[in-house]
């Protein structure tokens, strides 16, 4: 098996020793955190494949370590572990982005099964990136800007980022507005409308305008009865300039 590196955010010193020990048996690569904090710092490291999540931790509540994890990294898969009866706290965890939950008290065998079966389903999802390309313009997903060739910047929301960078990813296939609600908003198109999302196309659309007039090509192209696609001119970008540097 492929080293996967599993990050396991636990207060309860008996259930992280339990949970970190099946999966080293399972020859799983484990990092460990008793606190919202740390956890969060451990789950935004390079190389985390996926992370288990007590909701209720000191220092930093759970449902607010997985909202930073999914501003930052919206594709990390992440399972809840919840008390028996919480059953808002799950639903708003599945709603905020969460891949599965598994209600305590629980199995080693269960929960490695749960375990297996998110990693399954993450195989098919796009590598995360840290910009991209476009009109020659440079778009920085940490920094959240558009940077152009005339030395114009633009700001670029969290959500817009979230959609840019998701669409980037998925740059050889349309994605439907339903996709888009269900993997950055962690909802269905019953609770919230699909005009949503078309609202907040339009508006990166208009922010991702060459402000010098020269392209008149969309960076985000509207693919008929399918939903949304990159345009062919916009392009993934390697890691992009650090906080204070320039490209």
């Amino acid at each position: 098996m492929p080293e996967i590196h599993v990050v396991v955010v636990e207060d309860e010193p008996a259930i992280r020793r339990g949970v970190v020990d099946a999966l080293h048996a399972s020859g799983y690569t484990v990092s460990e955190a008793a606190d919202g904090e740390r956890g969060l710092a451990e789950a935004l490291r390079r190389g985390v494949d996926l992370v288990l999540l007590d909701l209720l931790l000191p220092k930093r509540d759970g449902l607010d370590v997985l909202a930073e994890v999914r501003k930052v990294r919206p594709t990390l898969p992440v399972i809840i572990l919840t008390a028996r009866g919480a059953e808002e706290d799950r639903v708003r965890g599945l709603k905020m982005g969460a891949d599965d939950y598994v209600v305590k008290p629980f199995s080693a065998r269960e929960l490695l099964a749960r375990v297996e079966a998110v990693l399954r389903r993450s195989v098919d999802r796009p590598a995360e990136v840290r910009g991209a390309r476009w009109s020659g313009a440079t778009i920085d997903f940490d920094r959240h800007e558009v940077r152009w060739p005339n030395h114009d910047r633009t700001e670029l929301s969290e959500t817009e980022i979230a959609i840019l960078s998701f669409l980037v990813a998925n740059n050889q296939r349309a994605v439907s507005r339903e996709e888009l609600l269900a993997r950055l908003w962690g909802i269905g198109p019953k609770e919230v409308e699909t005009r949503t999302v078309d609202m907040h196309i339009a508006r990166l659309r208009s922010k991702l305008r060459d402000p010098s007039g020269r392209g008149t090509a969309e960076a985000i192209v509207t693919v008929r009865a399918h939903g949304y696609m990159a345009g062919p001119d916009l392009q993934p970008l390697g890691d992009c300039p650090k906080r204070g540097q320039d490209s």
